[in-house]
C-alpha cells in the first residue's frame, strides 16, 4: 500500500499562476509519452508515485495521450485508485481537448459539442467527478472563439473543471480568449505553450500578453524533445527516441549545429555542477515569468534530476550572457 512521503512538501517550490489563487509546482509531470497502453504500467506508476513524493502535485494529461489515444487517462485513473485516491485534494489534474480523438465532425477542434463530450469521456476514463484544469488544446480556425470560450465557461459552471486554460495560442488569440473569458466570469488561469532554449517564440509578445492579462505560463517541451540533455552529445544511440519510428523527434532535427550548441551549453552546466537537462530547466524558469516547467519522463531518475534542478543557484548575469551568445551564435 502506497503511503506518500511526509517530506513531500519540504523542497518543492510553488509559484502562483497569474493573478489566481492557485499555486503550481515549479516542475510538473506530463503524461504525453510513456504512460499509455503500449507502455509498462508499473514503470509509469513508479514515476507518478516518486513525482508526488518529491512535491510534484500537478499531473498533465490530454484526451488523446497514449498511445493508443485515451490510454494515458485510463492508466492514470488506475494509479489514482490504487495509490493516490486519499490524496486527491492535494493534486492538480489537468486534461485537454482539441486534437483529433474520434471519427466524425465532432471529434476534434473547438466546438462546444467537442469540448463538452471530450471532457465527459476524460472524466469517465480517469474515474473523476472533475478536473482541476481543463484546456482548449489548440485554436480552431473555423469555430468562433466566443463559442469555444463559452464552452470552457459552461464546463466550470457545471462543476466539471475548477479552472480553464488554453494551449498553443498565439498572442492575439490568447488576448482575445482571455478577454472573452473575463467577460463571462471565468478567468483564463494558464497558457501552455512550448518553450525552451531552442524554441523561444513566446518571448515575442506572448509573455507580455500573459503578464498583462494575469495568466500563468506552463512550458511544455522545456528540454526540446530531449535534445537539451546529454543524450545526443556523442551521437544518436540505438535505443534513443530519435533512432526509432517516433513522430515526436526525428534524426533530422539533431544537426551538428544544434549539438554543437548543446555541447557548449553542457560546459556551462558542468561548471555549475548541473546536468544539461537541469540547466535547461533553470533557464526556462529564470526570472519568474514561467509558472511551471512541464517535463516528460521515461524513468524515475529523470524526475529526480528535474526536481534537483530547483536547488541550483539562480543563473548569474554572466551565465545568461554566455548562454545567449551560444544560442544566437
Amino acid at each position: 500500500m502506497y503511503i506518500a512521503s511526509p517530506e513531500r512538501y519540504d523542497n518543492m517550490k510553488y509559484n502562483r499562476s497569474g493573478r489566481s489563487g492557485l499555486l503550481l509546482p515549479a516542475i510538473s509531470l506530463g503524461l504525453w509519452h510513456n504512460f499509455g497502453g503500449n507502455d509498462l504500467f508499473e514503470n509509469g506508476r513508479a514515476m507518478v508515485r516518486r513525482a508526488f513524493d518529491l512535491g510534484i502535485t500537478h499531473f498533465d494529461l490530454a484526451n488523446n495521450y497514449g498511445p493508443p489515444p485515451g490510454s494515458a487517462e485510463e492508466n492514470f485513473g488506475r494509479m489514482l485508485r490504487q495509490d493516490l485516491a486519499a490524496y486527491r485534494d492535494e493534486l492538480i489534474i489537468s486534461t485537454k481537448a482539441g486534437y483529433y480523438m474520434w471519427p466524425g465532425p465532432y471529434g476534434e477542434w473547438g466546438s462546444k459539442k467537442n469540448l463538452v463530450s471530450s471532457l465527459d469521456q476524460s472524466l469517465k476514463r480517469m474515474g473523476l467527478d472533475y478536473v482541476d484544469i481543463f484546456y482548449h488544446h489548440r485554436p480552431d480556425p473555423n469555430t468562433p472563439l466566443e463559442e469555444t470560450m463559452a464552452a470552457l465557461d459552461l464546463i466550470v459552471r457545471q462543476g466539471k473543471a475548477l479552472y480553464v486554460g488554453i494551449s498553443n495560442y498565439r498572442p492575439a488569440e490568447a488576448r482575445e480568449a482571455a478577454q472573452i473569458l473575463r467577460r463571462l466570469g471565468t478567468p483564463c488561469l494558464i497558457h501552455q505553450p512550448n518553450y525552451s532554449m531552442m524554441s523561444r517564440w513566446i518571448e515575442d509578445e506572448l509573455q507580455d500578453v500573459l503578464a498583462e492579462e494575469g495568466i500563468g505560463t506552463i512550458a511544455f517541451s522545456p528540454l526540446y524533445k530531449g535534445i537539451l540533455t546529454d543524450r545526443y552529445l556523442n551521437g544518436i544511440a540505438a535505443d534513443s527516441r530519435a533512432a526509432g519510428p517516433s513522430v515526436f523527434l526525428s534524426e533530422k532535427e539533431i544537426t551538428e549545429e544544434v549539438i554543437g550548441k548543446v555541447r557548449k551549453l553542457n560546459d556551462i552546466a558542468a561548471a555549475r555542477g548541473q546536468k544539461m537537462s537541469q540547466l535547461a530547466l533553470s533557464w526556462v524558469l529564470r526570472g519568474g515569468k514561467v509558472t511551471s516547467a512541464l517535463i516528460g519522463a521515461s524513468k524515475v531518475s529523470q524526475i529526480e534530476d528535474a526536481v534537483a534542478s530547483l536547488n541550483a543557484p539562480e543563473l548569474s548575469t554572466e551565465e545568461l550572457e554566455q548562454i545567449e551568445a551560444i544560442l544566437r551564435g
